[in-house]
Formats: C-alpha cells, sequence, structure tokens
C-alpha cells in the first residue's frame, strides 16, 4: 500500500499558502517531488482543483501524471469549455479515458457530452487537438461528425453536378453543412482543417465513414472498445459487476473454499487518486481494523481487491463513473457490507477477522453482507 506523499496538515497549510501569498505558494510547491504534487492536487476539493495546477511551477509536468479519472473529475469542475489550458497537456490515455466515463449513460453514448469534449480540444493548440482528437475511437468520431452534418461526395464523372447551396468544402470532393439552421459547426471545421493539413488518410477515413457507415455498427464497436479500457482501469461490463448481488443460501454463507487464495493479488494501475484506504482510527468500519492486523504484504493485496471490489459496486449500482462523489459513496457501500460478511464468517466460524481474509475473498464477505441485508444492500 503506498504512502500519501502529503499528509493533511500539509496539503491544508498548502492551499491556504496559494490563497494568502501565490508566488510564495509556487516557491514552495517546486521544491516538493513530483508524486506529492500529483497528490497535493487530487486530495484537494475538485472544484479547487484549477486554481491549485494554476499555481504550480510546472503545471505541464503535473497535468499528465494525474490518474484518469482524476483529470476528468478535474476538467468537469473547471468546466470543459473553460478546460482547454488543461487538455492541452492531457496525454491521449487521459483523454480517452475521460469521454470513456463522462461520454457513455450505461450503453448509450451521449453525443452532446462528447461533444462538449470535443469542442474543449479543439480550443488547444494544433498539435495537442491533434493528439486529441486521433487518440478518440474512429467510430466515435464518425457518430459526432454524423450528428452534426450533412455530408455529400462529388459524384465522379458528374460535370453537371452542383454543391448543395450553403455547403463548405476543404479539398473540392466533400461537401458539409450543418444538419439545423443556425448550428455552428466552427468547431468541426477547425477539426476537419486540422485533419485535412496534417493526416488526410484520416480526414478521408472519416469522411467515407460519415457516408457510408451503419450507427448500429460504429455504436456497437465504439462501445465493445470503451468495455475493454474500462476493464483495464478496473471497471467491469455491468453484468459481471452484477454477481456481487448473488444470492448465497443461509447455509452456504459462511463457508470456506479450501482452494482460494484471496490475498494472491498484483497491483495494478488505478484511475482514482487512492494512495492509501480510510484511516483505521477513523474510518470505524470493521474490515480496515482487520486490515490492520495482516501483514504488510498482505494489507498491499487486499488495497488492491478492496479497491477493485468497490469499482465494482459503482458499476452495478450504476453510478455515473465520471463523478467525482461516486468514489467516496462506492467505497463507503463497499465497506459497510463487507465488514457485515466479516462479521458473519467470522461469527459463524471462530476465526480471527485476519484469518477470515485469509480464507474469503472480499467479494464474497461483501456478497455474503448483502445477502443478511438485501434491502439496504439494493442497487
Amino acid at each position: 500500500m503506498a504512502s500519501a506523499p502529503l499528509d493533511p496538515d500539509q496539503s491544508r497549510r498548502l492551499r491556504q499558502l496559494v490563497h494568502d501569498d501565490r508566488e510564495a505558494a509556487t516557491k514552495a510547491l517546486s521544491a516538493l517531488p513530483l508524486e506529492a504534487q500529483v497528490g497535493f492536487v487530487c486530495d484537494a476539493p475538485v472544484n479547487r482543483r484549477g486554481a491549485l495546477l494554476a499555481v504550480l511551477p510546472e503545471p505541464e509536468r503535473v497535468i499528465p501524471a494525474l490518474p484518469e479519472a482524476e483529470l476528468c473529475f478535474t476538467v468537469k469542475a473547471v468546466g470543459l469549455p473553460d478546460a482547454g489550458w488543461i487538455l492541452e497537456h492531457a496525454t491521449p490515455e487521459q483523454i480517452v479515458a475521460s469521454v470513456d466515463l463522462d461520454a457513455w449513460s450505461g450503453y448509450e453514448l451521449d453525443v452532446s457530452t462528447l461533444s462538449d469534449w470535443i469542442d474543449a480540444i479543439a480550443t488547444t493548440e494544433r498539435a495537442s487537438l491533434m493528439r486529441g482528437f486521433l487518440a478518440l475511437d474512429t467510430e466515435l468520431a464518425v457518430l459526432f461528425l454524423r450528428s452534426k452534418l450533412d455530408l455529400v461526395q462529388k459524384p465522379t464523372g458528374d460535370d453537371g453536378w452542383s454543391p448543395p447551396t450553403g455547403g463548405q468544402t476543404l479539398e473540392g470532393q466533400f461537401y458539409f453543412q450543418a444538419q439545423a439552421e443556425g448550428d455552428d459547426i466552427a468547431t468541426i471545421v477547425t477539426v476537419l482543417r486540422a485533419l485535412f493539413e496534417d493526416d488526410y488518410w484520416t480526414y478521408f477515413r472519416l469522411m467515407q465513414g460519415v457516408l457510408w457507415e451503419l450507427d448500429s455498427d460504429a455504436e456497437e464497436w465504439a462501445q465493445r472498445w470503451r468495455s475493454g479500457r474500462l476493464e483495464d482501469l478496473g471497471f467491469p461490463a455491468w453484468d459481471e459487476a452484477m454477481r456481487i448481488y448473488r444470492f448465497i443460501a443461509p447455509k452456504d454463507r459462511a463457508r470456506l473454499e479450501e482452494d482460494e487464495s484471496p490475498l494472491e493479488v498484483s497491483p495494478w494501475s488505478l484511475p482514482i487518486w487512492l494512495p492509501q484506504l480510510p484511516d483505521v482510527g477513523q474510518a470505524g468500519h470493521r474490515v480496515f481494523a482487520a486490515f490492520a492486523d495482516l501483514t504488510e504484504d498482505e494489507r498491499r493485496a487486499c488495497f488492491y481487491s478492496f479497491t477493485a471490489l468497490a469499482n465494482r459496486v459503482a458499476v452495478a449500482d450504476r453510478m455515473p463513473l465520471s463523478d467525482s462523489e461516486s468514489t467516496p459513496r462506492a467505497i463507503e457501500k463497499t465497506a459497510r457490507f463487507v465488514s457485515d460478511g466479516l462479521a458473519h464468517v467470522a461469527l459463524q466460524t471462530g476465526l480471527a477477522d485476519a484469518d477470515v481474509l485469509r480464507r474469503a475473498t472480499l467479494e464474497r464477505l461483501f456478497a455474503v453482507g448483502a445477502n443478511l441485508d438485501p434491502e439496504s444492500a439494493r442497487p
């Protein structure tokens, strides 16, 4: 389990210094290592992060180091129309993850939110615009353009053909205009011009896709790519996540499997800033107290298992993954029902809590706790 780079008192003093003396705050922050600066930003309330990033000596180093979901939370708190200076330094992985988290509602693409992200990306310098837009799945780009444009291609060999009234073209072959009269397509023109000038083959591919690809096919493939990436970030598909609410018969709730190895867990890159679980002395949940009785390696395994389980809770309960409040809600619910399951199994088996954690996965303990109080556990 990682240690927090800054303790809460240090973070509070630095945030106050930002308020009182920006120059002194920048100087103090410049003495901190990169990880500590990342922690300083991520430990702060999301509505203050924009101001904190602005006072950092080198925000261009810190922004790419933010965990993917934290970048999304921060940009949303700043407001997408005003977040171009942050996206200027974001990595392609951060941008793709942010769109994956924010521009979908369940399995449905929210084209309006996708448009907001592309609008923000388009306010950045040319290199950043290209980096950010090209990071998106081609299918998403096609769906975005098709939702905004009426597009026609000049037919080959028809010298008498006339382009549509009001149509714009960059190369004399594809003509486009806004679908709805009065819609502003300046952002789209900016993006298409950058593609035409810097990456013609992608430009040509997208225009052909807008003309000929089926919405259903594009949506299906976009959803597949997104699902795979979210699984890599620890967010499984909804039907898989719902396994945490499976029914366990009363006679089986305290049963321990002999072949289970719940603490054989490999570390993985977390999409959120969570250097450690809530402090044992303050959390009040039985499972956190049990963690304290484990070895360091066992605690590390439980840390990652618990985080993965909290992600499953967030997905199963359909919490908005781009909302910074979903993480603490998911952690709280996970801790409550794991603790209830732990208490039940420990009582029935006579084992110490730490020994139960060595014999049963946190997911099973959550399921046991949820079965004990299904009304409260129901998503």
